[in-house]
This record gives C-alpha cells, sequence and structure tokens, in this order.
C-alpha cells in the first residue's frame, strides 16, 4: 500500500510527498515532530505536520538566510540564530572564516536531538567549539542578554502559537539592541503568493529602525508555493553595493544554491510584490 504525506498549504490547495518510511514521531512539549524518507525530497522534517525543511531543496533556504546577510557585512564575527533548530543555519556560517562565535538560541531541545539523529548532514555543525547552544525562548533571550552581534538570523517556524511574538515589532526592537552599530538582521517571511501580508508587516515594523531594508526571494519547493520571502535589515551596509563578491566566489565550489548572480537576483522581485509592497 502506497504511503502518502500532505500538507494543506491553503484551503484550496494541497502539496503531497510519496513516503518511503515514517522513520521517527514524538511529541515534544511545543510540537509533534516526525521525519519522513521520501522518494523525491529525502528526508523530511515535519513540525506539527507542516515540511520544515527536505534534504533535497534545503539549501535554497538556508544558504539564503545566511549568506545573503554574512556577504553583505565586511568582517561578521558574532552571530546569533533565533530558530534553526535542524541545524541548517549554524552549518552554513560555519562556512565564513571571519565568523568566531555563533549562539543558537532554540525553543525546543527535542527538535536538536532528532536533527543531530536523522539530518546528520545539517546538525554536524552543533558540535562545533565556536557553537553556544542556548535552550530558551528566543523572545526572552534577545529581550535579557546584553551581548552584541554583527548577525542576527530569525530561523522561526510560521508566526503561529508561540512563534507569534518572533513577528513582534517588540521583538525587533529587541533585536536592534543586541546588534553592534554596523550590524545586520535577516529573517525569513513566509510565501511571496499566500502570505505577502507576513513580509509587508515585517518591514513596516523594521521602519524606523534600519536605515535599509530590503526583501529578496529564494526558490524552496516544498515550501507553500515555491517562492520564499526573506527581509534583510541593515544599519550601514547595502546588500548590493556592498555585497562582498570576490568572497562569495571563492565559496560557491561548497554550495548548492547560492551564488553571486543568486545573490543579486535574488532582489528583484516580481511586478505584483512591487505593487504590493507599495
Amino acid at each position: 500500500m502506497e504511503l502518502w504525506f500532505t500538507e494543506e498549504h491553503t484551503p484550496n490547495t494541497r502539496f503531497s510527498l510519496k513516503v518511503k518510511e515514517h522513520l521517527y514521531h514524538a511529541k515534544s512539549e511545543y510540537q509533534t515532530i516526525d521525519v519522513i524518507d521520501t522518494f523525491e525530497f529525502g528526508k523530511v522534517l515535519l513540525l506539527d505536520g507542516m515540511v520544515m525543511l527536505s534534504e533535497r531543496d534545503e539549501a535554497g533556504y538556508h544558504e539564503m538566510i545566511v549568506h545573503i546577510p554574512a556577504f553583505t557585512h565586511p568582517s561578521p564575527k558574532r552571530a546569533l540564530v533565533v530558530g534553526g533548530g535542524d541545524g541548517g543555519t549554524v552549518r552554513e556560517l560555519l562556512k565564513h572564516q571571519t565568523i568566531e562565535a555563533i549562539d543558537m538560541v532554540e525553543i525546543d531541545k527535542m527538535v536538536v536531538e532528532t536533527s543531530r539523529v536523522y539530518l546528520p548532514s545539517l546538525s554536524h555543525g552543533f558540535s562545533d567549539q565556536k557553537v553556544n547552544l542556548i535552550f530558551q525562548d528566543g523572545i526572552e533571550f534577545v529581550k535579557d542578554t546584553d551581548k552584541k552581534y554583527d548577525l542576527v538570523l530569525i530561523d522561526s517556524i510560521d508566526p503561529v502559537g508561540a512563534a507569534v511574538g518572533l513577528f513582534a515589532r517588540t521583538f525587533y526592537q529587541n533585536v536592534l539592541k543586541c546588534l553592534n552599530e554596523d550590524g545586520i538582521i535577516c529573517l525569513q517571511c513566509e510565501s511571496s503568493l499566500y502570505d505577502a501580508k507576513i513580509s509587508k508587516s515585517s518591514m513596516q515594523r523594521l521602519q524606523g529602525m534600519f536605515p535599509i531594508i530590503l526583501p529578496y526571494l529564494s526558490y524552496i519547493p516544498t515550501y507553500p508555493s515555491a517562492q520564499w520571502v526573506f527581509v534583510v535589515g541593515s544599519k550601514k551596509y547595502h546588500p548590493l553595493t556592498d555585497f562582498r563578491a570576490d568572497a562569495a566566489s571563492k565559496m560557491e565550489a561548497d554550495l548548492g544554491y547560492y551564488n553571486c548572480k543568486i545573490h543579486r537576483a535574488a532582489f528583484a522581485l516580481p511586478a505584483f510584490l512591487i505593487d504590493y509592497y507599495k
């Protein structure tokens, strides 16, 4: 008998994957956690029945949330990741030789433990001496910390439940406080087609905090609509005019999605988004 996984993207659209094997199921304090092995996309991590990543297309997410801001900053040394329990964002940060320390704040320890076992290609960076894992609510961490960072990456789940606060203006104000004077924030902002209001409202909340605020796009087939929005907010450096292309080109051979042309092209928006963001 065939086994299929189906996720509802909207009340009128669904996305399905044919499953080889259901490898893992657990319920943490915060959510259900599943790992399935699929024919087309390899292993897939599900949280509360929603695709968080697949082995085949995760580079379109993790490389893009990291390398756009990291190659905009001239020399990022300290980074904060809020969320990111699968490890992909930490893995990509560690590819930057300037990085000296990474704090990853994840509320659900079971996600990290699951990724260590079932997704080693993403989670191997957790054992690096530069990485400090903190199991805490990211909202509370940024409110209370006195640490300063060059990069803050908001690698959050969808804005539901406990994650709603990660899209609030108060949270962004606290992030601003823990950024260095030339620091950069980058956040994932959901589908360009189904949830463009999330990226628009995030940019509105960042207004007055950052002189440079730009949306950019990536292509992730297992995510709703496949076209995903990120928003970068920078105190000083512009992702296009301050882009360190020479450094980025040296990393291209080790990457699956990001390259210098993608860096620039990601900021070219379709007409419907340009109109919507006005």
